[in-house]
């Protein structure tokens, strides 16, 4: 199986001797909302507290998920195929999860007739989807249950940029899907976990209203990305009597800075909200549940430890401490036999009131092709059939709410945008002579410590002058089918030899959460910051402030002429220091994406997650923000869409010319 890994499927990490101040920084935020969270936590004394305290959580929960889709429309559900085994039989399983949002999956039921426990297997992330599960499956068909494993969201059947003419999934797999669907989610105020939650629920659905499954007596278990959807489930359906996730536990005390996992397992403001995973495990007390770890995983026992130790004593409260077990199992990320044979044992006595301990058996492994439900190999196949961007952007033409400029400037000054206008004292790093100017490296202070890297370009000749911010971007190493940027560099010199001052400014960034997949940008830096409840995007804005801030303090520098440049989606991050500050007298937005809406629009989008304020697509887009600038100047060229083609977009924008550069553009920027 092609397991989507470590670096696939979580943050890139810190690398050994590395530091990371951005990084350093929001964890300390993090650390004190767990120790406020956990005070909270040790206070209950008795039920009535947990009782409490599940309704609080449960509440926070629902608003952070957006609330989950109500629909409960017809399942559609048919069989495509049966393949008959050894003691058991597969069936190949299609329905629908919403209108048009199909689920491929299998059923593993015994042979003889009968009704039997169900459990629902939702799997981890390998590229493959259901066929990952069929080892646990097939086991549990051979011990008298009806087992359903099904393809998530990007997997399997289910892949969202699957393109018949590479065979394979654009985007490059199903972690990158979900993470590039996160974004879209939560700039409608929502996570892209609900879409998996009803996954999970439809599918129980099915599960049920099988004849041969008793609907009183259910399951759930699963690894990894599934072991997150497993939980979820559990905790949210009440129809779930047991469950058995794994290798996702582990508390946020160490998940912050480590395998942070990608956009449907990393709930917004999840930390912000007083919440740890811990709260998942209370929050249907007193179901029972077995909590599984592997000795060699990155989520580590010593992580999932205290999520368990918090459950067991939370669960004291109810008097049935002894409901949640902790098993590790020997060996990397994963299940290994002996975590299945801890499932089973599990799963008989909680379903079947039995206290036998059955073993693993070996069964036969069918090849991914056996074991398709569709006959193309993908749901894009069958009719009717639509994708999850599809379903987002429906929900933000229904959920559209225009709120004017007043309001977005509210908005962005509740975000933090604005500066305090005090010069920040520099640090000079280095200094270096060019013909006609000098370049100094500098650093100087954003907010609360934190540190930005900036370059200053000084004209030789003497007076005040017109100022510019430019919004660093370097020329980085990417595949071959992503365009290459360019340096910022170029457009900085040019303008100091046009005679200006020049501030070439690296908003804060995390180099360490940096994976280098295309399409993504610097997601997990966005996700970090979303879990404690700040915005990168908006404090990347405060820091072109603070740069303004820098610039207006100088001697050399014409404080009612401060300008700002910027190109592709940090033309957002420009955009709204401009909105709120009437000191940027005139902004150049350069190859920018022409609409946020846009976004939702495309299958696939570039660096959407850098462009990310929760709830702000339903209440604004671009224009709004030049509109909030009233008269000052705009420039907009070479508009873009989310994959970074020039398109036209209207007379408001203009457009280089094949092998124009930015001479005259600069020029009239200036003039």
């Amino acid at each position: 199986m092609r397991l989507l890994g470590l670096m696939g499927l979580f943050g890139a990490g810190l690398l050994l001797g590395q530091t990371d101040p951005l990084l350093e920084w929001m964890d300390q935020t993090a650390q004190r909302q767990l120790d406020e969270r956990e005070a909270a936590v040790a206070a209950i004394r008795d039920r009535a507290g947990a009782e409490q305290r599940r309704q609080v959580v449960k509440a926070k929960l629902l608003a952070i998920l957006g609330g989950l889709p109500e629909y409960a429309g017809p399942l559609r559900a048919r069989v495509t195929g049966t393949i008959p085994a050894a003691g058991y039989t597969i069936e190949q399983v299609i329905f629908e999860s919403l209108p048009g949002l199909l689920v491929t999956g299998n059923v593993y039921r015994p042979t003889a007739a009968g009704r039997y426990p169900g459990v629902l297997i939702p799997v981890g992330h390998t590229q493959e989807g259901k066929p990952e599960a069929q080892r646990l499956a097939a086991n549990l068909a051979l011990q008298g249950f009806v087992a359903f494993a099904y393809d998530p969201i990007g997997q399997g059947e289910r892949e969202q940029t699957y393109l018949p003419q590479l065979g394979r999934a654009f985007s490059g797999g199903g972690g990158n899907e979900h993470i590039e669907l996160g974004p879209r989610s939560l700039l409608l105020g929502q996570s892209v976990a609900r879409y998996f939650i009803q996954d999970a629920r439809r599918a129980l659905d099915y599960l049920a209203s099988r004849r041969d499954v008793d609907a009183e007596r259910l399951g759930v278990t699963g690894c990894s990305g599934g072991g997150c959807i497993a939980t979820y489930l559990a905790a949210l359906d009440p129809r779930i009597k047991a469950a058995a996730p794994g290798c996702f536990i582990n508390t946020f005390r160490q998940l912050f800075t480590g395998p942070t996992a990608d956009s449907e397992m990393s709930l917004p403001g999840f930390l912000a909200e007083g919440l740890d995973l811990a709260d998942l495990f209370e929050l249907p007390a007193p179901l029972p549940w077995l909590m599984l770890a592997t000795t060699e995983d990155y989520f580590t026992p010593a992580g999932a430890r205290p999520v368990f130790d918090e459950t067991r004593r939370f669960y004291g409260h109810y008097g049935a401490a002894e409901r949640v077990e902790f098993f590790v199992g020997k060996g990397p990320h994963g299940t290994p036999v002996e975590s299945r044979e801890a499932i089973y044992r599990f799963l008989t006595r909680w379903l079947k009131g039995g206290r036998e301990a059955p073993k693993d058996r070996s069964v036969k492994l069918y090849t991914n092709r056996e074991l398709r439900v569709t006959r193309t190999g993908n749901v894009a196949g069958e009719a009717g059939s639509r994708k999850v961007y599809e379903v987002i952007a429906e929900e933000m033409r229904m959920r559209l709410e225009p709120r004017g400029q007043a309001a977005l400037v509210a908005e962005l000054r509740r975000l933090g945008v604005p500066s305090a206008g005090a010069m920040p004292a520099v640090e000079m790093v280095e200094e270096t002579k060019e013909s006609g100017f000098r370049r100094q490296r500098i650093r100087f202070e954003s907010e609360g410590g934190l540190t930005l890297a900036a370059t200053l370009y000084l004209p030789d000749a003497p007076g005040r002058r017109t100022a510019v911010v430019v919004v660093e971007e370097k020329r980085l190493p990417v595949p071959l089918f992503v365009q290459r940027s360019q340096s910022t560099a170029g457009v900085a010199e040019a303008m100091v030899r046009a005679g200006s001052v020049v501030l070439e400014l690296e908003p804060r960034d995390s180099p360490s959460s940096v994976d280098g997949r295309p399409f993504l940008g610097n997601w997990l830096a966005n996700e970090r910051a979303d879990l404690v409840g700040r915005n990168l995007a908006a404090m990347r804005a405060h820091d072109i402030l603070r740069g303004v801030d820098l610039l207006a303090g100088r001697s050399d520098v014409n404080p009612a002429a401060i300008r700002g440049y910027a190109r592709g989606v940090k033309g957002f991050w420009l955009g709204m220091a401009a909105a709120v500050d009437p000191r940027l007298t005139r902004i150049w937005v350069d190859r920018m994406p022409w609409s946020l809406r846009a976004a939702f629009a495309a299958p696939m989008t570039n660096n959407l997650f850098e462009a990310m304020i929760p709830g702000f697509a339903l209440h604004w887009d671009f224009g709004d923000l030049w509109r909030a600038m009233g008269p000052r100047r705009v420039m907009r060229t070479d508009p873009t869409d989310w994959m970074w083609r020039v398109v036209e977009a209207g007379p408001w924008f203009r457009y280089r010319v094949v092998g124009e550069g930015d001479g005259a553009f600069v020029e009239d920027f200036l003039r």
